[in-house]
């Protein structure tokens, strides 16, 4: 209570000294506007940047929503491997702030590179400072080059990571349709908490479809037919002992596509430690190497540097909160949502990060209004399409329990678990696509 009524006496810092362009702009329009409505920051754009900003301005369109990204265009991670697998282009991916505009949220074409918890302000790439009463930092992730040793951001453009979608997503593409027949394709998993756990091993199976379809054998979901052959080969070099719902992709992956999709996990040498990069060649732990046409090496993860440099992620690398507001647990009147926050038992997915979204806004709506967050459940699921016309959901509900986030087991409430892959599961996939598109960009 008294940092609440603290917090509710500063009211709105105003922008630094002198700024550029926009920044200065909006600096001025922001100190005239201070005196009369609060002002919510917040940087990152993606799913759970946008979704929080248009769900503040539905709660209570009198609150100031500044939205801080340096891309005009943004490029979603989800189904961007279906464009590995032709079924989308780039562009059906690329989404553009003017449906944020239209809400009422002020876009900020710049990066943030700083924040001043002490003054309530965010520095900015071009030079300009925007203060704010509460900010939202969804920063998403940064990748770890230097793992496995000898991959660097010089590196992913030859062996693409494609985790990060839009041009790496295109050059893995191109990649994959100028490979020779009957090559081999392998897909590097990291340890650790990541992005879309599931990616990975749909990819595979998305790859796998492109190669039958080119190399003869028809689509996926109507059953495979011979081994891998001069279909092509794809071996996912795992440094995991197992993965989200192994069970139905192994057992797709046998009908579908048989003989060309091979898991290694670490004690079949999934883990790779060193790659030479001309060559194409990789080495795992325990002496295995592979000469591969393709090699897409998905590097371990982490937040974006912001976090780290502005003192919001722990000793583990991850940005610790409070679950009821996602309030940062290091610094006051900062929240922390999406790929980079600690959330318990969520994924990091698009999904979870517009749950998160939802309930950071509601909390940050509240405590203007002097009132405590209430607690509402959480949800995520993620599709995974192993074909055009076969795909699966995961799906997840969680609640509050003894101030953790946990998976709510046997809630009634809850979605019950999605059985074998389905036809109707790949029509609800590019539905709910459409849908979270709307909710989080306005899309």
């Amino acid at each position: 209570m008294m940092r609440r009524r603290a917090f509710l006496r500063s009211g709105l810092l105003a922008a630094g000294a002198a700024t550029a362009g926009a920044a200065t702009a909006w600096g001025r329009r922001a100190c005239a506007a201070s005196a009369a409505a609060p002002r919510v920051v917040i940087v990152g754009g993606g799913f759970a940047g946008g979704a929080c900003a248009l769900h503040v301005r539905r709660l209570n369109p009198a609150i100031g929503v500044t939205l801080i990204d340096r891309d005009a265009r943004y490029v979603t991670c989800p189904m961007s491997n279906t464009v590995l697998a032709g079924l989308r282009n780039i562009e059906s991916l690329t989404v553009t702030r003017a449906g944020l505009e239209r809400a009422g949220v002020e876009f900020v074409h710049d990066r943030a590179v700083a924040i001043d918890p002490s003054r309530r302000r965010v520095r900015l790439e071009s030079g300009g400072a925007i203060g704010y009463d509460r900010l939202i930092v969804a920063p998403g992730i940064r990748l770890l080059f230097g793992n496995p040793e000898g991959y660097d951001a010089a590196a992913a453009q030859r062996l693409p990571h494609a985790w990060m979608a839009g041009e790496q997503t295109q050059l893995l593409a191109a990649q994959l349709r100028s490979m020779r027949r009957g090559g081999t394709i392998a897909i590097s998993v990291p340890a650790g908490l990541m992005r879309c756990p599931p990616g990975p091993y749909e990819r595979a199976s998305l790859m796998a479809h492109w190669l039958l379809k080119r190399h003869g054998g028809g689509g996926g979901g109507g059953g495979g037919g011979g081994g891998g052959g001069a279909r092509g080969k794809i071996l996912i070099l795992d440094a995991n002992n197992h993965f989200p719902r192994q069970d139905l992709f192994t057992a797709a992956w046998q009908d579908l596509y048989p003989g060309m999709i091979e898991w290694l996990p670490p004690a079949a040498g999934g883990v790779v430690t060193r790659l030479d990069v001309r060559t194409r060649t990789l080495y795992s732990a325990g002496g295995g190497t592979h000469r591969v046409d393709i090699a897409n090496i998905i590097p371990p993860q982490a937040p974006a540097l912001l976090a780290l440099e502005a003192g919001l992620a722990s000793g583990h690398g991850w940005c610790p909160v409070k679950p009821e507001s996602f309030e940062s647990e290091l610094i006051e009147a900062v929240h922390v949502i999406g790929d980079a926050c600690i959330a318990g038992a969520m994924p990091k997915s698009a999904s979870a990060a517009h749950s998160q979204a939802v309930q950071c806004a509601a909390a940050v709506v509240a405590a203007f209004g002097g009132n405590a967050p209430s607690r509402s459940e959480l949800e995520s699921v993620c599709y995974s399409l192993l074909a055009p016309d076969a795909a699966f959901a995961i799906r997840g509900s969680f609640a509050l329990v003894d101030g953790v986030i946990r998976v709510v087991e046997d809630n009634p409430q809850s979605p019950a678990p999605d059985g074998a892959p389905s036809a109707e599961r790949a029509r609800e996939s590019a539905a709910w696509y459409e849908t979270i598109r709307s909710e989080c960009f306005n899309a």
